[in-house]
């Protein structure tokens, strides 16, 4: 569904990043002149030496959000801004990215086209996960992939893993990644998974240097939730590269895809298999 009124955006800049200043202000003024506003959130502001609003209050103001940076700077803010359904741009500062694929002089001809309505947004499977301890509930999402890993590099792990509460699977290795199909394309394909189209509604289960053959990547349902138990051994989750929780022994983490998703803002012609083709070199 595409956006009713477009009054104001929401701006993230890649962290440690001041140079992006001058990049902000064109986009400001770009903003400006097609009558839309624009706020910064308070961490990219500070970096860059101007007044800044609360992220959360910048995602409840805004009809959708830019990220100024590479993958990692739109992956992060995705997740941040999920409650919200807030959709969200990706311009890459630099190399064209898998998420953010808008150059900077590309932004004001796209922004004239998003105004008259010719864009697209997709929708994409998120991630949702819980860990248990004690009284307390830790929840996580992640838009690419979550880790289960071994917490010592110097032995292995035991993942027991059941699918819609059946016994499904035992990996024994250095651990298991949980992917979205948005993520197959990161550290699942790195590890041997399989590439899956961004929009469907399935999640992949790669094991990292299994200690058996027989243990290969796994494509299943998005309906169907998973659990995994740590066992005898401590483990680390990790989302998206970017946050680490531990697990203790014994204890067991639900994934499941969310029942809401990730919206990401497209050019109509945007092609998922040209960019696949130019980022991974297909055919040459």
């Amino acid at each position: 569904m595409k956006l009713q009124e477009i009054k104001r955006v929401g701006v993230v800049l890649r962290p440690s990043t001041p140079e992006l200043k001058n990049s902000f202000f064109y986009i400001k003024e770009v903003c400006k002149r097609h009558g839309v506003k624009v706020s910064i959130e308070s961490t990219s502001a500070e970096m860059i030496g101007v007044r800044g609003m609360e992220f959360g209050n910048m995602c409840s103001a805004s009809d959708f959000l830019i990220t100024l940076g590479g993958d990692g700077t739109l992956i992060s803010t995705v997740r941040r801004s999920f409650k919200f359904g807030i959709p969200v741009l990706g311009i890459h500062a630099g190399k064209l990215g898998f998420l953010a694929d808008i150059a900077l002089d590309e932004f004001e001809g796209f922004l004239k086209k998003i105004l008259q309505g010719e864009y697209r947004i997709d929708e994409r499977a998120i991630l949702k996960a819980k860990v248990v301890e004690g009284d307390k509930k830790i929840k996580m999402y992640a838009f690419n992939d979550i880790v289960i890993t071994r917490e010592s590099i110097s032995k292995m792990i035991h993942i027991d893993t059941y699918v819609d509460e059946k016994s499904f699977n035992t990996y024994y290795g250095d651990g298991v990644i949980v992917s979205t199909p948005t993520g197959s394309t990161a550290y699942n394909l790195s590890a041997g998974g399989p590439i899956i189209f961004p929009l469907s509604n399935v999640f992949a289960l790669t094991p990292i240097c299994p200690h058996s053959l027989t243990q290969r990547p796994a494509v299943l349902p998005g309906e169907y939730p998973i659990e995994m138990k740590t066992g005898d051994d401590k483990a680390l989750v990790i989302v998206d590269g970017q946050d680490m929780y531990e697990m203790h022994k014994n204890q067991s983490i639900s994934i499941q895809l969310a029942v809401r998703k990730a919206r990401l803002i497209h050019r109509m012609e945007f092609n998922y298999f040209e960019v696949l083709k130019e980022k991974l070199g297909w055919g040459e």
